[in-house]
Parts: C-alpha cells; structure tokens; sequence
C-alpha cells in the first residue's frame, strides 16, 4: 500500500502553520449550528454498497483526491470495507475490517496509518442520540511495524443539520471525536485529532468530515511549536447502494434530501467519560 501521507507532505504541513490550533478547545463548545432532534440508526451495509468522496489535505499547497469506500462483504461474522484513494499525488487503497457498523477492528483513524484494535474500537454507538457521548482508552497494534501503544478516544454526538454536498443536500448528525494518539517521541508530543462528522442515514455514511490534527515540540515552553499536519475536508459526491444493477446502478442525484429517522427505540448505555483531551 503506498500512502497518501508521507513524512515528506507532513514537514509541508508543518512549515505552513506554526500557530496554537483552537479549535480543539472550540470543540469543547459543541457542534455549531445544529439543532435536536431523533437518533440516527445503524446502517444496514451490504455487498456492492459505495461512496464517492471528494477531498483535500493541506495550506498552500493541499493534496486533492478522489476517495471511495465500498462493502465487499458483510455478515454477522464482520463487514470489510474497501477505501480507495486516487489523485495527483495519491494512490493508495486499504481494506478495513468491522465486526459490525460502529466498531472498527482494523483500519485507520488518521490518515492511512492502519492499527489493529482488540477489543474493537467503538467508533460510533448506535443509535446517535444527541447528548450522547463516550471516552475510552483502546490498545492497538500499529500495522505492519507491529508497534502496540494505547490511544485515548473521545466522541460526542451533536445535533441534526441540512448538510449540502456535491451529492445532495442531506439532514446530518454531527458526531466530535478528540484523539490523543500514542505517538510521543523524545523530541514531540503526541498527536492530537479533532475530528467533526456528519452522518445521514439516507446515506448510510457520513456526507461531510473535517479533520484537524497537531502536535508540539518539546522545546522551550515559552516558544515552543504547534505542528499541524493534518487540515482536510471530504465531502460526498455520489453514492450507491447495494450491489449495481440495470435499475440501481446511476449515483445519487444533486438534491436528494432525507429527513431524520423516526424515535428511538432504546436509552443509551453510560460510560465513564474523562475530559476530552
């Protein structure tokens, strides 16, 4: 696999900004501009169901690619998810392995660095119920270095928005997640992601994402640097669902709108929620 984000377009990155990142504080604040309303179920995936994202990465000078995720199986036994990135300067593809639609056990959760998670990671806690919120540290296993380290993992669901997209225009549940990864060196401190998703169950995915990621040197505190090497945006251009067929086969179409899903049909559970980082 050859990776979309190399060392090379990190120092890039963070020669373009050395300024303090707010917006992990701001996300303290809430996800602006939503409303509450009902939980978003689980989607229900199946073979041959696909996404077409359009994104960028970057200051000055950002990565532009085009970014696809499809199903290639799902069973009770797991759900593995083909994501396929092309452009300029890109070209990589990785296949992630779920055992069921919000819990990952390998695949990557910043950039296309892949980890193995045991247990499975709880990206999404079906339904998203706004006001909801979980926080746990999760073990993994860098894959292939073999590197174990813990990451501390924290995500918050919002409420409801009209999001449009190049595929549509969609009502969203906005879903914060905060990472601390486990990549301290000597000379840096760890990685800091502040992530905000929209998802649509008309869609079945998320049809916006906004990713932000530091870290600091060590140096002197009073003039020490903030590094950012990650400033994304992706959004939905098409989509399909189910496996392509004579009447199911053409994208979705601009203008496409959903409403949000009727009510919930069960409490969330509670969960030890730590301040986010």
């Amino acid at each position: 696999m050859t990776a979309p984000h190399d060392p090379g377009r990190r120092r890039l990155l963070a020669a373009a900004s050395v300024a303090p990142l707010a917006t992990l504080v701001a996300a303290c604040a809430g996800i602006p501009g939503a409303a509450d309303g009902p939980p978003a179920p689980a989607p229900a995936f199946k073979p041959g169901d696909r996404w077409v994202y359009g994104a960028r990465d970057g200051f000055r000078d950002p990565l532009v690619w085009e970014e696809t995720r499809e199903i290639l199986s799902a069973s009770p036994a797991g759900i593995e998810i083909r994501v396929s990135q092309k452009g300029p300067r890109v070209d990589s593809t990785r296949v992630e392995r779920w055992t069921s639609p919000g819990d990952l056990a390998l695949g990557a959760i910043l950039d296309n660095e892949m980890r193995r998670f045991a247990p499975p990671l709880p990206r999404w806690r079906y339904p998203l119920a706004p006001g909801d919120r979980w926080s746990l540290f999760a073990a993994n296993v860098h894959e292939p270095s073999g590197f174990t380290g813990t990451i501390n993992y924290f995500a918050r669901v919002g409420g409801w928005r009209s999001v449009a997209t190049p595929a549509g225009t969609f009502d969203a549940i906005g879903v914060r997640v905060l990472l601390r990864l486990d990549d301290e060196e000597f000379w840096r401190t760890e990685t800091e992601c502040n992530h905000l998703f929209w998802f649509a169950p008309a869609v079945g995915n998320t049809v916006h994402e906004e990713k932000e990621a530091q870290y600091f040197d060590k140096g002197d505190p009073l003039s020490r640097a903030t590094f950012r090497t990650q400033h994304a945006v992706v959004e939905l251009t098409s989509f399909r669902r189910g496996a392509p067929s004579a009447s199911s086969s053409h994208p979705s179409a601009p203008g496409t709108r959903a409403s949000p899903p009727g009510p919930r049909s069960a409490s969330p559970s509670s969960h030890r929620v730590p301040p986010p980082p």
